[in-house]
């Protein structure tokens, strides 16, 4: 049996059983949703009555259950005979199609009709905001925070030199891992990044964010000055590597030729001395 299955029994065993004569209370009124970034809520107005805690039930019709289930209704367990005003629908609303939805007021004994959303909704009217974003520049190298705004979403990311619009790059991200690199800068030189997020289920886009820009550390003389001392340290590496080699081969042979030098006793040096004399 499946979540959905199970928790439709569950609502259906919790939900009161009344009669029509049992509806006295005003049903719920100003019923609508409010959706951004592919997050659903359903709100209405509260049904007010001294003295009483009024509860709240929510049922939602796809268009499957319009054309292929006889129109029935699903109960959302979740929003099944709750007090707040509020039921969120994100889970129940799992396709790109029109979803119908309604509300009913309870009080013991007691129920209201059903208040019933006026227009359809499709999740492809969700309200999709820029993301959020930091960008950083650490030494020479520009990246950029986005906010996590769950699986389904993708960044689309420019970034250019300021002063050159003609020559943005771009890349799409599709999974948010910490800190993006986007580019190696030059040094002084100003970069500016702009991004949008894109949802595939629905096939839409939100407005670019504000352009952000960031300058890289240093200037281009610092710049210049690193690369000759690093430019000339490698030079006198390079000269001084043989050199050092020769030296050290030098005096490997010296400490070779010393090991071969015997020590004679004082009588053999008197001996030879008269020899080589007569």
């Amino acid at each position: 049996m499946s979540l959905k299955v199970a928790s439709f029994f569950l609502c259906t065993l919790i939900a009161p059983n009344l009669t029509d004569e049992d509806a006295l209370l005003p049903a719920p009124q100003n019923i609508s949703i409010i959706s951004t970034n592919m997050k659903h809520f359903l709100t209405w107005s509260p049904v007010t009555i001294r003295g009483e805690t009024v509860r709240y039930s929510v049922e939602f019709q796809g268009e499957y259950e319009r054309e292929y289930a006889n129109e029935s209704w699903i109960p959302i367990c979740e929003c099944s005979l709750i007090t707040a005003t509020v039921c969120n629908i994100t889970e129940d609303i799992s396709a790109t199609v029109p979803y119908n939805l309604r509300v009913r007021a309870d009080i013991g004994t007691q129920r209201s009709e059903w208040g019933t959303l006026k227009v359809f909704f499709n999740r492809i009217t969700t309200y999709l905001t820029p993301p959020l974003m930091k960008i950083i520049a650490d030494g020479y190298h520009l990246l950029v925070e986005l906010e996590d705004l769950g699986p389904a979403f993708q960044f689309h990311v420019l970034y250019w030199r300021k002063g050159q619009e003609s020559r943005i790059q771009q890349k799409m991200v599709k999974e948010i891992s910490s800190t993006l690199h986007l580019d190696t800068m030059e040094a002084g030189t100003e970069y500016c990044v702009k991004a949008q997020t894109y949802v595939e289920a629905i096939n839409r886009s939100s407005n670019f964010s504000e352009m952000q820009c960031v300058r890289a550390q240093g200037d281009r003389s610092t710049w210049l000055v690193t690369a000759l001392i690093s430019s000339a340290s490698f030079a006198v590496v390079a000269l001084t590597l043989p050199f050092l080699a020769w030296k050290t081969s030098k005096i490997l042979k010296l400490e070779h030729c010393d090991l071969m030098v015997h020590v004679m006793p004082s009588e053999d040096v008197l001996r030879l001395w008269i020899q080589e004399t007569l």
